[in-house]
């Protein structure tokens, strides 16, 4: 009758859609939803960390570090995500990878890296270096297979790593306090913003899937990770305080890095605070 559903038809389509496939996801996409939910749940933790930090005695703080109580919870939870999510998956990954792959991996993100450089040393005036960068880029990416074989290196073109961080450092911009990230680590102020345009700066940046962007980023983190394996294990038995010696290091490290390794003297705000900071090893009756 005119109207009526066509029984034979609805149960057909039922049929049909019972056997459509499941749809094809990449399995990149997969990772990047797991590793989103294991960060959603540690940054809920956050709060939990910072809140129990014990402020610092306002004689023992370091002027360059005025967030020294904050900082110090994010590097706990830092610590706390590094030993059971970030050295786990870092140790498989060294474990499962042969080298020649291993090597293929950090030669291609360093592709990547000397394309942010070559920007970044062009920003500095710094035109014989921002050359060989583009050299580097340009024989590393042809004959070098999209930057996994490093080719540049034995025909003479050395890197020259520049970031943002640096150009702003190198123009007078001031650091500013330091600053420690949830999972990111260690920055100062003016390096957390040139962090943003250094991920805009390399082509990974730009790629249409979402889930191949954060998935590159995800294995370069592992890779740097895993490269630094036998460094972390150093810290944590030469160090008395890996908190200050980390800053310390970052702090002087960027520094060096900015002044192309020859950094002027530091400057003191005053002469009485450089009294203060040592103090205990003036000798009363020989005060000179």
């Amino acid at each position: 009758m005119y109207g009526l559903p066509d029984y034979a038809s609805l149960s057909l389509r039922r049929r049909l859609r019972k056997r459509r496939p499941a749809r094809l996801t990449c399995p990149l996409a997969r990772v990047s939803r797991i590793v989103n939910r294991i960060i959603v749940a540690y940054c809920w933790l956050i709060a939990l960390l910072v809140s129990g930090c014990a402020s610092t005695p306002a004689e023992y703080r370091d002027p360059r570090d005025p967030w020294e109580s904050y900082n110090r919870g994010v590097t706990r939870f830092n610590d706390s995500f590094d030993e059971t999510v970030y050295t786990p998956v870092a140790r498989a990954y060294k474990k499962v990878t042969p080298e020649f792959v291993d090597r293929g991996i950090s030669n291609f993100f360093g592709n990547q890296l000397d394309i942010m450089s070559a920007l970044n040393n062009l920003l500095q005036l710094k035109l014989e270096n921002a050359a060989t960068d583009v050299g580097r880029v340009v024989i590393n990416s042809t004959v070098g297979l999209l930057g996994l074989i490093d080719w540049a290196t034995p025909m003479d073109f050395p890197k020259h790593r520049e970031d943002f961080g640096q150009t702003l450092g190198y123009w007078g911009v001031a650091p500013g306090p330091y600053f420690v990230w949830p999972i990111l680590g260690p920055r100062t102020v003016r390096d957390s913003f040139g962090l943003v345009v250094d991920w805009y700066s390399t082509p990974v940046a730009y790629l249409d899937s979402k889930a191949w962007r954060w998935g590159l980023a995800i294995l370069y983190g592992v890779d740097v990770r895993a490269d630094l394996l036998s460094a972390g294990e150093v810290l944590k038995q030469a160090a008395l305080d890996p908190y200050i010696f980390t800053r310390d290091a970052y702090l002087q490290k960027r520094r060096f890095d900015i002044y192309d390794g020859n950094p002027p003297p530091e400057e003191w705000e005053s002469d009485a605070e450089l009294e203060d900071l040592y103090k205990d090893d003036i000798d009363p009756a020989n005060p000179e």
